[in-house]
Formats: structure tokens, C-alpha cells, sequence
């Protein structure tokens, strides 16, 4: 499992924080990570995935600090951690040297998926075409923590379906997934629980379950949250 307690992270340079006092994300959840732009969400996934040090409390994965898991985790995000001047061939090898788990042979199948160009330098590659590579990268890895950040901006409503369609077809069933978006209708169907982030806190944690027992959606979760937001406000 991931467990944050006491996680006091900010930027000296921006406005951007997050502070949680206990969270816990259970082994094999997907789990939401929603919001609007600036509320967290990639702050929260940069910390789990220790990117950056804290100003206090402590994230462990699976009882054990996040960098002595790191071969386990996977990071998609909009940012890349590609080679530029490196193919996608070349930078399946670069990866494969470093995880012990990564599948070649499925990231080619993910990378011929994609119709992305295996030899082509990756700074040619459009938006679309980096984040469908890191998406291919990420899931090859075989990794047990999958981090998404933000995978569905800039793809239109058929493109969003088709990359979460080959997300879930490519996971085990025992993976710990954590998708961060704010495009909440494509992955309602498919996260298992939502965590609402506004100004760095955590405004409501809910699982789909007992959202549905409730008559409530995903919609209706952040609408609540605004409200009890500006309710704390004033």
C-alpha cells in the first residue's frame, strides 16, 4: 500500500503546495486523483514518487521509503523522461537496462498500437505522439505502482476512450494505479475510488461504490467539494 502521513510539500518558486495529514491507498486500487488545474494533483504524484524533498512527514510504499521501490513504480506524465535525440527503439533499450521488469515485446506491440515511428527522433514527435510513448514506456515497465499524470490532455473524447481501453487491457489485476485528471466522465466507469484535491488539501475521498448506493456521481463529488471549500473560506 501507499501511505502518506503529515506530508508538508511546497515550492519555493510558485504557489503550488500539498498537505496531507494520513492517506491510504490500498494495494491493487485505481484510484482517481482529481481537481482542477493547480490543486495538487501532480504535486501529490511527484511526492509519492519522491521527486523532490518534503518540508516534513514521510510516504512509504509498501512500508518501505519510495526510493527503495522504485524498480515497482512507473511515472506517465505530460513532462516525458524520453531522450530527445533518442528513437523510440533507442529508448526501449535505455529503459530495459535499467528495469528488471520491462517487456520489450510488449512495448513494441504498444509502441506498433500507437502507429508511432520507431526510428524517428523523439523531439520531432508531436504532443500526442510523446504522451502516447510515455504511455507505451510506462505500461511495458510491468511496474506493481502505476502513476498517471494527466494521460487524456490534448486528445480528443474517441482518443481518451482508445488510450484508457489499452490501460486497462494492459494491467495484471493486482496493480496500484493512481490516475490524475480533471476530465472526470472517461474514467468513472473505471477507478475504484476518487480523491478530490482544491488548494493542496484533500476535500472529499469516496469510493464508486458507494457513490452509486448514493445516487450520486463523480460531478456531483466535486460540485460538494467547491462548495465546502468556499464554505471553509468564508
Amino acid at each position: 500500500m501507499i501511505e502518506l502521513k503529515y506530508v508538508d510539500k511546497r515550492y519555493p518558486t510558485s504557489n503550488a503546495l500539498l498537505y496531507i495529514n494520513s492517506l491510504t491507498i490500498e494495494t491493487g486500487e485505481i484510484v482517481g486523483i482529481l481537481g482542477e488545474n493547480g490543486s495538487g494533483k501532480t504535486t501529490l504524484l511527484k511526492s509519492i514518487m519522491g521527486l523532490g524533498e518534503l518540508q516534513s512527514g514521510e510516504i512509504t510504499i509498501a512500508g518501505k521509503p519510495v526510493l527503495d521501490q522504485y524498480e515497482r513504480m512507473a511515472f506517465i506524465t505530460e513532462e516525458g523522461s524520453f531522450l530527445p535525440n533518442s528513437t523510440p527503439l533507442e529508448y526501449g533499450e535505455f529503459l530495459a537496462a535499467f528495469f528488471p521488469r520491462f517487456d520489450q515485446p510488449y512495448y513494441a506491440e504498444l509502441l506498433q498500437r500507437y502507429e508511432l515511428p520507431i526510428r524517428r527522433a523523439i523531439r520531432t514527435f508531436s504532443k500526442g505522439q510523446k504522451m502516447k510513448l510515455e504511455m507505451s514506456a510506462g505500461l511495458a515497465k510491468r511496474a506493481d505502482y502505476l502513476l498517471m499524470d494527466e494521460p487524456f490532455v490534448g486528445k480528443d473524447v474517441f482518443a481518451r476512450r482508445d488510450s484508457l481501453k489499452l490501460l486497462m487491457s494492459g494491467l495484471r489485476g493486482d496493480e496500484t494505479v493512481l490516475i490524475s485528471t480533471h476530465l472526470i466522465d472517461e474514467i468513472e466507469n473505471v477507478i475504484d475510488r476518487a480523491i478530490v484535491l482544491h488548494q493542496g488539501l484533500v476535500r472529499a475521498d469516496v469510493t464508486i461504490d458507494d457513490l452509486r448506493e448514493e445516487g450520486k456521481s463523480l460531478t456531483d463529488v466535486m460540485l460538494e467539494a467547491r462548495q465546502s471549500n468556499r464554505h471553509y473560506a468564508d
